[in-house]
């Protein structure tokens, strides 16, 4: 397993702290898990992390993490205890900012009635975790590049007269088999009428000659995930079936071409509704165009046009139009992607044909 380096987290919680003091806040109290392993290089299931302006402070764990915090979070001062709200209460003074978008309610009331002046920080852990460092990006690499071979792998077949149930395991034991610590998230593996089902979970339907088969899966790697998509046709492709991955293949296209640092992050979901209307299917376009990825499969930014704000440098995002018939079937082509630089075309990192293939 890969470490960020010390250097490496040190700048994190250097530039989260730059941004509690734009908010005027004096402490930080991240409780958000995710949060608290992107600052801290944890990997555990409970912690916490009071954040001072200097970029320094104090992890908190129970007696479980002892060893683990040590060897994991060796530049930060520790306090294990099994009370971890009351004991970071207990490390902050000045207006402390909280994260009151994933805090329970019963954790608020603990801090509250601790007496703390009490503010909400936003996404601002979040909003650092959009822009990848070095270790991130090789992360985010190695899984995608294991996703794309087991892909590739998996297509050699045998495919037709299985079922959607076994493909999707061999899909996710070619990935453990490459590497991979866990699969990103549950794979979707859809065939026939399924693929029109954006998220169908995989049943005993045995693939069948004529079918598309779409498979929407990815890798976990140093808790970094990939995310990926295609549709492939089982033997030869209907005209119906070529005339929506056409449609697909074309607004993908589009819309990965805009994914260049200082474009709005509307942009690309307009020229991707753009393309799918021009091909007369954009109604049949119903779910979300694409979203951030890194350590949760799900995170900021979420490309849609009522975003707000412009994409930055390093950071990794999906584009996944699709084109869902219900009953007869249907198409998604999804990359995980990063944003390039201005005067430079975006790097595709689950690099893998977007034609349609017919599998044999």
């Amino acid at each position: 397993m890969s470490r960020p380096t010390a250097a490496q987290l040190a700048d994190r919680r250097r530039r989260v702290a730059a941004a509690m003091h734009e908010a005027g806040l004096d402490h930080l109290l991240v409780t958000t898990l995710v949060n608290v392993r992107y600052l801290s290089g944890f990997t555990g299931s409970n912690g916490a992390l009071v954040l001072r302006l200097d970029g320094g402070g104090v992890f908190l764990t129970d007696g479980r993490y002892r060893d683990q915090a040590a060897d994991e979070v060796p530049d930060l001062e520790h306090v294990v205890t099994r009370d971890l709200l009351g004991e970071s209460a207990a490390r902050v003074d000045g207006r402390v900012g909280v994260e009151t978008h994933t805090l329970s309610v019963d954790a608020h009331g603990v801090l509250v009635r601790a007496g703390l002046d009490l503010a909400p920080a936003g996404k601002v852990v979040e909003t650092a975790r959009e822009t990848k460092d070095d270790h991130e990006l090789e992360a985010l690499r190695r899984a995608c590049a294991i996703t794309v071979e087991a892909f590739a792998g998996l297509l050699d077949g045998p495919l037709v007269g299985r079922t959607e149930r076994d493909v999707a395991r061999d899909l996710e034991n070619r990935m453990l088999d490459r590497g991979a610590e866990a699969v990103a998230f549950e794979t979707i593996l859809a065939s026939g009428p399924h693929t029109a089902i954006p998220h169908h979970h995989p049943v005993d339907r045995v693939l069948q000659e004529g079918d598309l088969l779409k498979a929407d899966f990815g890798a976990r790697v140093d808790g970094y995930h990939a995310d990926f998509t295609r549709t492939v046709a089982l033997g030869r492709a209907a005209d119906w079936q070529r005339e929506i991955h056409a449609a697909v293949r074309a607004a993908q296209a589009a819309g990965v071409a805009e994914l260049v640092e200082g474009a709005d992050v509307a942009t690309s979901d307009r020229v991707v509704r753009a393309s799918l209307e021009a091909d007369g299917q954009l109604e049949h376009f119903t779910t979300g165009l694409g979203h951030g990825v890194g350590l949760q499969i799900h995170e900021d930014p979420f490309v849609a046009g009522s975003h707000v704000g412009t994409l930055g440098r390093r950071t990794v995002l999906t584009m996944e139009p699709g084109i869902y018939l219900p009953g007869r079937g249907g198409v998604r082509i999804e990359d995980t992607v990063l944003v390039a630089e201005q005067g430079q075309r975006p790097d595709v990192l689950t690099e893998f044909t977007t034609d349609l293939l017919e599998i044999a």
